[in-house]
């Protein structure tokens, strides 16, 4: 099991992986809006905060050997379900097949809070 400690995106808020390789598996931990170069939430708007996770999911993923396009399971925590239309016209923009016939599973719930207030976090399992 490959335990690394990523220098590409934020340093982990707790006790914890950034992500997990096992089992041709990667596995992230759960991903908030922090701009690595500064270590702070990018800033209160939901949109900028997704891009984020979504460039730091990238970044995780392509220094494990995967990529966006293998990950098999997505979990998203939102505090705002208002936002859902918003996450799925911009995740949309991250699948290169846009028929659904690859798409990853996913679940999304809306929680009371999360880390540093931010509005969303995401998590994935892909496929090395």
């Amino acid at each position: 099991m490959k335990r690394p400690l990523s220098n590409k995106t934020n340093i982990p808020l707790g006790p914890y992986s950034q992500y997990i390789c096992s089992d041709n598996y990667v596995f992230t931990s759960g991903q908030i809006g922090i701009n690595p170069s500064s270590g702070k939430l990018i800033n209160n708007n939901f949109d900028d905060q997704l891009l984020q996770i979504l460039e730091n999911i990238s970044k995780l993923l392509e220094e494990s050997g995967s990529s966006f396009n293998k990950i098999i399971k997505i979990t998203i925590y939102l505090t705002d379900l208002s936002n859902f239309n918003e996450l799925n016209s911009i995740l949309s923009m991250f699948y290169e097949n846009k028929d659904f016939d690859n798409l990853p599973a996913r679940s999304t719930v809306q929680v009371s809070r999360l880390p540093k207030d931010a509005l969303i976090e995401i998590d994935v399992v892909a496929k090395l």
